[in-house]
């Protein structure tokens, strides 16, 4: 193992531990406000109730993301100085849309909504939450735009400096970078499949408060159909969106999409793999069952198209890039395909099948039922992961496809010693944040809505506020 690997490795660890708090706070943050207006226009207080119990959850949250985010930034100059010094420019603009317009709005607004419970009236109140939660998506988007450029770069020209020295890329279209079509689509996806994770967050804990404590269910009932709701409506975007995805990735990307199918030669029509035992020696599969026509169809749209496979990539990058090996790991692209769809569609189906069990004021009284609910949370965020696993490795070999390969973006003055030494550093702290965020988190859940007691001042209405 050498400094890139390791370097790959510690870049990845800390990507996913931060991602199982960004869809979180993307999408409780909406689900919070939504409960506040609920409660602003309705005078209910078991909204006021789950709008300060679900308030405090995200919060808990929204503190871990900012401290695991900060590593992220870091690390373009720790390990990979190469890759910031050629990007630099192009990750300049939206970067920093999303520090100074984004994240001012998230965070500003969100310390006027904790302190501003009996401080402002209702209605600016109400407002502060919303515009966090403006800013939380905002934040979201300029992020994955400069995510987007990486797998389709726009808007750029490469500067050779005279003299020698590292090329860089130079920003030319800020507006191409925004509105690439690979952000467009890849924004809606991430977001969606945000709240659907915020959805069964709900859920998962409206089930275990009606599951311990039956006495809540006027609060509880409401939440978990809130829950199963968003969970259902963000899921029909998700298979939306993901349609949309693999046009684009049989576009741009083709080799990600061959290596996800493990399809080593041009295939027309071709079919969607269901189970396949591949010979990387070879380069071919020993065993494939597989949907006739459906692959062709995810990515052109036709059930006859084309779809390209990874031998015939594999000669075609040589030609046009030099030699080299441009094959990204094809086990783990294979497996985490199927992986983040069966474990989306599980949890897609709680909340479908949630929605059917809870109408017309109903509650099942099975309680493995509710048991089965919770479940969907931990599924959605491995979906999400394993998605992430599929469009970064995916990637591979390249950090900017086409443009600059990962063996090119490692920061060149860094020992193996010192990026194990960060790894083993990360590693370590991440762990005992875990562990603090997993109490914090199961403590609240449990105590229950009596944790955080509206103040008496909340529940007043001021006549001035209307």
């Amino acid at each position: 193992m050498d400094t890139l690997d390791l370097s790959r490795w510690q870049f990845g660890i800390t990507t996913i531990y931060h991602f199982l708090f960004v869809p979180l706070t993307i999408g409780l943050s909406v689900v919070v406000a939504a409960l506040q207006t609920a409660w602003h226009r309705t005078g209910r207080p078991e909204y006021l109730s789950a709008t300060r119990f679900f308030g405090k959850l995200f919060l808990i949250n929204f503190a871990m993301g900012v401290v695991t985010g900060i590593v992220q930034e870091f690390q373009f100059g720790m390990n990979w100085s190469s890759y910031s010094t050629f990007v630099g420019d192009v990750f300049g603009a939206p970067l920093a849309m999303e520090a100074l317009l984004a994240f001012f709005l998230e965070s500003t607004f969100l310390g006027l909504w904790i302190f501003g419970w009996d401080r402002l009236p209702r209605r600016v109140h109400l407002a502060t939450i919303w515009i966090a939660a403006i800013g939380s998506n905002l934040s979201a988007y300029f992020i994955l735009a400069a995510n987007a450029w990486m797998r389709h770069p726009v808007g750029f020209t490469v500067d050779q400096p005279v003299g020698g020295g590292p090329a860089r890329a130079h920003l030319t279209d800020i507006g191409a970078v925004l509105v690439n079509p690979q952000a467009l689509s890849t924004y809606l996806h991430v977001v969606s499949a945000a709240f659907v994770v915020a959805g069964l967050f709900v859920v998962a804990v409206s089930a275990y408060r009606l599951l311990h404590h039956p006495e809540e269910r006027p609060t509880f009932r409401r939440t978990l159909r809130a829950g199963l709701a968003a969970t259902t409506i963000a899921g029909a975007l998700v298979v939306f969106s993901g349609d949309n995805q693999a046009k684009l990735t049989a576009e741009y990307e083709p080799m990600k999409l061959a290596a996800a199918e493990a399809q080593w030669d041009t295939q027309a029509p071709a079919g969607f793999s269901l189970f396949a035992v591949g010979d990387l020696a070879t380069g071919r599969n020993v065993v494939d069952v597989e949907v006739p026509y459906v692959l062709s169809f995810l990515a052109t749209g036709t059930i006859n198209g084309e779809v390209q496979g990874i031998n015939d990539l594999q000669q075609k990058f040589e030609a046009q890039f030099g030699p080299g090996d441009y094959l990204p790991n094809i086990p783990v692209l294979y497996w985490s395909f199927r992986l983040m769809m069966g474990l989306g569609f599980a949890a897609i189906g709680v909340g479908v099948v949630g929605l059917w069990l809870t109408r017309r004021g109903r509650l099942p009284q099975q309680r493995w039922l509710y048991r089965l609910a919770m479940l969907g949370l931990p599924a959605a965020l491995a979906a999400n992961i394993f998605g992430w696993v599929l469009t970064e490795m995916g990637r591979q070999p390249w950090t900017v496809v086409g443009e600059l390969l990962t063996a090119a973006s490692v920061s060149p003055g860094v020992s193996l010693g010192e990026v194990a030494f960060s790894l083993s550093a990360f590693t370590l702290l991440y762990g005992v944040l875990a562990v603090v965020e997993s109490r914090l988190l199961l403590r609240y859940v449990k105590a229950g809505p009596a944790a955080v007691t509206p103040d008496p001042a909340a529940t007043r209405v001021p006549a001035f506020v209307y």
